[in-house]
């Protein structure tokens, strides 16, 4: 999966970095936006890993660093919870200016707190899915050593929060008491899927249970069994990616994927020269492929024209395979075909040819797993080289190429 990274400004004219990711083929039915964890970055893995995953549901979703954060501009001090929130709104709008409005929020952590709040304020929002949020935005405040009561009402202090020390102010200790989320959650009425590890340390479950309870139906709630609270373990947030991707397709209209007329062909290749670099659209009458080049040259969004090439070589050479093994009543269980072309010099072929040249090279190295003797085995080897495929591409082959008018 490619990332596009972005740059967006906030209210205070400060550039918040982003990333957007795209599905495979580049059309997302719909848009969400990530909000992470308090002074976590949205590169952090669990962040990567849930975007990804919503991608795979037809999301377009974009990840982004709050203020003073990861690599955005500002001061940690400046990146108290009402600023989340007005980030939030901002790449809201940088994305229905830019792309189209977003209808997802997504939020980790405190993350989770601040996408509540943002999904209050935006009528374009129309379902949200916290992770390990708390009940309260104050929440995180027991994390600050240093007595908040002792901030000077001008200037900074440096605090230590989970390890790393950051400098905040007094206006930012205090902002944390002002939002009232379980009043927010009460009258936020949007469909709202609550995750949380029965396990977590740092923002126990029991803030999960008074989000729910606050929250109005349509709400859901699911236990991240045996995850801490930066779901470190991989299985843990591509799993919390999929739950959240088919849990919200509850609430929005289906989309179908628009489907190419292959006028009456086997297939149709598209490519909209405008809009796409070398990522191509391919439609059979029933399947949709995407064809791209190697990222060197393309953006490396499908196999390449060549894999495709290879593709076809191993599903018809195991697919005969199958039918003469089943014929033969042969204990042929599974069946591996890997498939490399290339380019080769008739002298690495060892071809005795009067003028040296290169040659189209197609490597096939078969695999078999049964019950089978040598010979048998021998035999599968020679079928292998008279599937229908293989033989089409060592025969004489005429294509015939005409314009097709509008």
């Amino acid at each position: 999966m490619k990332s596009t990274r972005l740059h967006i400004k906030n209210k205070n004219g400060l550039q918040l970095q982003a990333y957007l990711e795209l599905p495979a083929n580049q059309k997302p039915n719909y848009f969400a936006i990530f909000a992470h964890c308090f002074t976590c970055s949205s590169t952090l893995t669990a962040v990567k890993n849930i975007s990804r995953s919503l991608t795979t549901h037809g999301f377009g979703v974009l990840r982004f660093d709050f203020t003073g954060l990861g690599r955005s501009e500002g001061e940690f001090a400046d990146s108290h919870f009402s600023a989340n929130v007005d980030d939030l709104i901002a790449v809201n709008n940088y994305l229905t200016e830019n792309y189209s409005a977003p209808s997802l929020l997504v939020g980790h952590s405190l993350g989770g707190a601040a996408v509540i709040v943002a999904a209050s304020k935006l009528a374009n929002i129309k379902a949200v899915a916290t992770i390990g949020a708390p009940s309260t935005a104050s929440h995180v405040t027991h994390l600050f050593t240093h007595d908040v009561s002792s901030i000077p009402e001008k200037g900074n202090v440096e605090v230590n929060i989970g390890g790393r020390p950051f400098k905040i102010n007094k206006e930012f200790a205090e902002d944390f008491s002002k939002t009232d989320l379980p009043k927010i959650t009460k009258e936020l009425r949007k469909p709202i899927l609550i995750l949380h590890s029965p396990i977590d340390t740092i923002v126990g479950v029991d803030n999960a249970q008074e989000l729910y309870l606050n929250a109005h139906h349509p709400k859901s709630f699911v236990s991240l069994d045996q995850a801490d609270h930066l779901l470190t373990n991989p299985t843990d947030s591509i799993y919390a990616g999929n739950v959240i991707g088919t849990w919200v397709q509850r609430y929005f209209e289906p989309k179908e994927n628009e489907m190419l007329s292959t006028e009456g062909e086997q297939l149709v290749g598209h490519l909209n020269l405008l809009e796409d670099n070398f990522t191509t659209t391919i439609q059979t009458k029933k399947h949709t492929l995407i064809a791209d080049e190697p990222e060197d040259i393309g953006d490396d969004f499908g196999p390449s024209p060549y894999d495709f090439l290879s593709a076809g070589l191993a599903a018809c050479t195991v697919m005969t395979l199958k039918m003469y093994a089943q014929r033969k009543k042969w204990d042929l269980q599974e069946v591996f075909v890997y498939i490399t072309y290339a380019k080769k010099h008739s002298a690495d072929l060892m071809l005795d040819v009067d003028k040296p040249t290169k040659y189209d090279h197609l490597s096939k190295k078969l695999k078999f797993v049964g019950n089978l003797d040598d010979k048998q085995k021998q035999r599968l080897k020679e079928i292998a080289s008279k599937c229908p495929v293989h033989r089409t591409l060592q025969s004489d082959i005429i294509i015939d190429t005409v314009l097709v008018n509008d």
